[in-house]
């Protein structure tokens, strides 16, 4: 296996999309303590330097408030341990003047370098973190055009399935009203044909029945005939015979046109309801097919 790649800071990358998260948490941690500690040192020197500075200018203050030795009443020696003084004097300012600037400018270059550092740092991993947010946008984007592919592709599927089942369902539907509607047309017919079969048996029992009322009719007018062809042998008897032969020829047309209006009705009652039969029938054919009811 080839070694992973390694950025100058000592990062291992990671699938080319970053370093790890751990090297780079530490990295900066450290980075945070060496600033710290150059900003507190550069701190410490800053106010070292500006308590020497205070301190040479109240000396040279005091110094300024002096009146002026020369030592003129003393001996050689004296003025010679005097001068020295003062070169010493001059020597040590000199010296902490040129440390305090040197502390100075190396606080100044350290606070510097960390800055630098720090905005080195900063831009770096600014960058790698907008790497690795373009990184993860890009996967997020690649993995939401592959579900949206996905749930099309599987829409698709599912309508193909759900228009196949649903066609299977209209045909078998379409299928059954046929033989539904088959069969009520044949109870229909066959309702039909009862009803003409028992039209034609009342009108054949109506008319056997007026052929009756006629033929009693006949009788009485033949009998009264007769009656009257006999009078001269008893008008009285002939005249009430006839009359009883007509009230029961009359009485025998009555109860026949009873009865036949009767049976009239009966039909006419019984027709009603094979006919609302029908019509419920259609109706319901109707309802189930979606078509009109036929006339």
């Amino acid at each position: 296996m080839s070694s992973a790649s390694v950025s100058p800071h000592g990062f291992m990358a990671v699938r080319g999309r970053g370093y790890r998260p751990e090297q780079v948490d530490a990295y900066a941690a450290a980075l945070s303590r060496d600033r710290d500690a150059a900003w507190e040192r550069a701190a410490r020197l800053t106010v070292l330097a500006k308590e020497m500075g205070a301190e040479v200018e109240r000396l040279r203050e005091s110094v300024a408030r002096l009146a002026p030795q020369t030592y003129e009443t003393l001996g050689e020696r004296a003025r010679r341990i005097f001068e020295l003084g003062e070169e010493e004097a001059a020597s040590v300012r000199d010296t902490a003047r040129r440390e305090t600037q040197q502390v100075v400018d190396e606080a100044e270059a350290e606070a510097r370098r960390v800055r630098e550092a720090a905005q080195a740092y900063a831009d770096e991993v600014r960058g790698e973190a907008e790497e690795r947010v373009r990184q993860r946008l890009l996967a997020a984007r690649a993995e939401a055009d592959e579900m949206r592919i996905s749930a099309r592709r599987d829409i698709k599927e599912n309508r193909g399935e759900a228009l196949a089942a649903l066609r299977e369902m209209r045909q078998r539907t379409e299928g059954l009203l046929a033989e539904q509607e088959k069969e009520h047309a044949e109870r229909w017919a066959e309702a039909e044909r009862a009803a003409a079969e028992r039209e034609a048996a009342l009108d054949a029992h109506h008319v056997e029945r007026a052929a009756r009322a006629e033929a009693a009719v006949a009788d009485a007018e033949r009998a009264f005939a007769e009656a009257e062809e006999s009078a001269r042998h008893g008008q009285e008897d002939a005249v009430s015979r006839a009359g009883e032969l007509l009230a029961e020829a009359r009485v025998m047309e009555d109860r026949i046109a009873r009865e036949t209006e009767r049976v009239l009705r009966e039909h006419g009652e019984r027709w009603d309801d094979v006919r609302a039969q029908m019509d419920h029938v259609r109706t319901s054919l109707a309802t189930l097919t979606g078509r009109a009811p036929a006339e």
